[in-house]
């Protein structure tokens, strides 16, 4: 079993990407942001810390932890960003590591492609053998962006501005996934890397 690193910016449509990869080959998808939700419940090891750090204002009615809440909270505070951030991505990486390591025992797919915004920011590399960058050009972001989540150009483009830029993307990935056009030509490129990572070359 190959594990693959997907990352990319904001609108660059890694989601679209890993659902074509669900359907074309044998396959078990890890989204870190699904991880950390999941290992925020109540019972999961980063609810009471993450509860302890921000107070139980951060709950809904129903005691679980209110992502928009959370957010309001820690992204004004630098600081207390970087505590929840201390209690969040080790048990991810954790709940990660446990994963890859029970699909190597079964067998039963090829790959594991694990996506991660800030995959190269947490220093994932050391548990995948490639990284792939999602590429799609700025207009087509902002364009997705709009369309997806309603963002204003402006909202668009400061999120783009705060994340890595696109020669960092390409200076630790191993493969770049031109993702701007149409999902057809999106799929040629990945049956073709998918084709050439099984016969052992990378001649496309």
């Amino acid at each position: 079993m190959k594990v693959i690193g997907v990352t990319g910016g904001v609108g660059s449509g890694k989601s679209a990407v890993l659902a074509l990869l669900k359907e074309i080959c044998s396959c078990e998808i890890l989204m870190a942001d699904d991880i950390a939700n999941f290992l925020k419940q109540p019972g999961q090891p980063c609810f009471e810390p993450v509860v302890t750090l921000l107070g139980e204002r951060i709950l809904n009615e129903n005691g679980v932890i209110d992502n928009r809440k959370m957010a309001a909270e820690i992204f004004q505070n630098p600081d207390l960003l970087n505590k929840v951030n201390a209690v969040i991505h080790p048990a991810v990486r954790e709940y990660i590591i446990k994963k890859i390591r029970a699909e190597r025992e079964k067998g039963a797919v090829d790959f594991l492609f694990l996506e991660a915004a800030l995959l190269i920011e947490c220093g994932y590399q050391s548990l995948v053998d490639e990284m792939w960058y999602v590429y799609a050009d700025e207009q087509t972001r902002i364009r997705r962006l709009s369309d997806s989540r309603g963002y204003s150009e402006e909202k668009a483009r400061g999120i783009i501005a705060s994340q890595l830029t696109e020669e960092e993307y390409r200076a630790h990935c191993d493969w770049v996934l031109d993702n701007s056009k149409s999902m057809g030509q999106t799929k040629t490129q990945l049956m073709k890397r998918l084709n050439a990572m099984a016969r052992g070359t990378y001649e496309i």
